[in-house]
This record gives structure tokens, C-alpha cells and sequence, in this order.
């Protein structure tokens, strides 16, 4: 198992949840949730230029002088492509071309479903905690990471090579 912190990243339309793992990659805690930036200030959708939340991610992982970024690729049930999955991606990509850490993108389903399910038995509601579940997300999705390394002893999901914009294992 690598130590080092991972940063966790649920990328959403709207906001993306980001946690963080302990330096031995023991256990994942949330962080806060950015919110997403697909226009700039005169209101021009521009969904691959380096926004405010790109550079609040690579502002993170200094800080915490991250090992590497770890990022959602939403699939559907069956494993198939859904309407966020190229969206991710690109998201994943700009963040590895824009930054000197690696991003690894490894499989998300049902991390949402569980965040909201955690929070629901907790007795929160699901409207006024939409900004908390994408930090649960996150840390569900790093923890998934984390367990999977551990478990296999390789780095988990694709790594993305900034140099070709797409993934590699």
C-alpha cells in the first residue's frame, strides 16, 4: 500500500464533493464542496477552462501535499456510459493537465445512492444536505479506493495521461 493523502473528487453539474484520506490511506473524511464552474464572468459556457474550481482542487491537494487525486467515473448499473460519464472524464482530464499530480478515475456507482442513504438514517433530510452528500460521495468513493489498493496492491481505476486526454491502466 502507498502512503501518501489521496484527495477524492465526485464531480456533479453543480458542485463537486471533495474528501481526503490520511497520509498511511487508513480513512477517508470529507473536506468541503466546491462548487462547480461551467461559465466564465460574462456568462460563456466554457466547461473545459480552468475555472475557480479547478484551481480550488489543485489549492487542496497542496495543502494536504496530496499524492494523487482520485475522481468518480459514473457508469451506469450495467457498466455502460451515461450522460456524466464524458463530462467526467474531461473534468478528469483538465485537472491532470493542469496540476503535477496524477488522476485516477475509478468506478462510482451507487456512491450518491449510499451518501444519501447514510444521511437519510442519520435524520438528515436530502434537499437541505444536497451540498454534505457530495462530500459523502467523495469519501465513500476514496474509501472505495483506498480498500481497493489494499486489498489487490496496485494503484486502483485508470490512470489518466495528461499527454494523450484520455485513460490508461
Amino acid at each position: 500500500m502507498r502512503t501518501g493523502v489521496r484527495i477524492g473528487v465526485d464531480v456533479g453539474k453543480a458542485r463537486i464533493g471533495v474528501a481526503r484520506t490520511d497520509a498511511h490511506g487508513l480513512l477517508a473524511t470529507p473536506v468541503e464542496t466546491v462548487p462547480r464552474v461551467t461559465t466564465d464572468a460574462a456568462g460563456t459556457d466554457v466547461p473545459t477552462a480552468v475555472g475557480a474550481d479547478i484551481r480550488r482542487l489543485h489549492e487542496i491537494a497542496d495543502e494536504l501535499d496530496a499524492l494523487e487525486f482520485v475522481a468518480g467515473l459514473p457508469l451506469s448499473m450495467s457498466g455502460g456510459e451515461t450522460a456524466s460519464t464524458q463530462d467526467a472524464r474531461d473534468f478528469a482530464t483538465l485537472l491532470a493537465t493542469t496540476g503535477d499530480r496524477p488522476v485516477r478515475m475509478i468506478d462510482e456507482r451507487l456512491t450518491t445512492v449510499s451518501a444519501q442513504s447514510a444521511l437519510h438514517a442519520s435524520g438528515r433530510n436530502t434537499r437541505s444536505s444536497r451540498p454534505v452528500i457530495d462530500q459523502v460521495a467523495a469519501v465513500i468513493l476514496v474509501q472505495h479506493a483506498l480498500d481497493s489498493e489494499r486489498a489487490s496492491g496496485k494503484p486502483p481505476g485508470i490512470l489518466i495521461d495528461p499527454s494523450q486526454g484520455k485513460g490508461s491502466d
